[in-house]
């Protein structure tokens, strides 16, 4: 795929999924303006990220509403500080919070700073990286996957996210 390609799958992701990529333009901006997540944001993510699973849906709230708003708040502060060549350490501090795993903590990178995250799917990983192994979704694959994601999005001087969301609708499209 060429640039254009990447927007134009790009603009059919944003238009197939109108309220939801509204919904993370708004949680982006509040994330990247607070430069912190509170536990009401981490549930706001989660309710939009698994709108249509709501068993999935109301496990993670139950967990991430165990966590202690105060440290959730300093663990995300001190984290959306840090530069992002340091993924690892991100990526683990979100994953010190209960319910956060590999997939939801690549939702809360790639809503604050799109141009270098993007989301945690196999269907990008199929994309940029071939056959998905077993036992996909840990913090070591999603750093594999962030490393294709920014080489692709630096070829084509586009953001992470954009590439991201190309290859899900295209993916999504080719699979219905």
């Amino acid at each position: 795929m060429d640039k254009a390609d990447y927007l134009k799958w790009s603009r059919k992701y944003d238009k197939a999924f109108g309220w939801q990529a509204q919904r993370e333009r708004e949680l982006g901006a509040k994330l990247r303006r607070a430069k912190t997540v509170t536990r009401d944001d981490l549930v706001s993510i989660v309710e939009w990220k698994f709108k249509e699973e709501t068993e999935k849906k109301d496990r993670l709230i139950e967990l991430i509403m165990r966590n202690d708003e105060e440290r959730v708040t300093r663990v995300t502060s001190q984290m959306l500080a840090l530069p992002h060549v340091d993924d690892s350490y991100r990526i683990n501090c979100l994953m010190s919070l209960e319910g956060i795993s590999p997939v939801l903590a690549s939702v809360v990178l790639a809503l604050f700073d799109p141009h270098n995250y993007g989301t945690f799917d196999s269907s990008v990983w199929k994309r940029l990286l071939g056959n998905v192994p077993p036992g996909l979704y840990t913090p070591q694959n999603y750093i594999k996957l962030l490393a294709a994601l920014r080489k692709t999005a630096a070829k084509h001087n586009l953001d992470a996210r954009t590439i991201d969301k190309a290859l899900c609708k295209k993916s999504l499209d080719e699979h219905s």
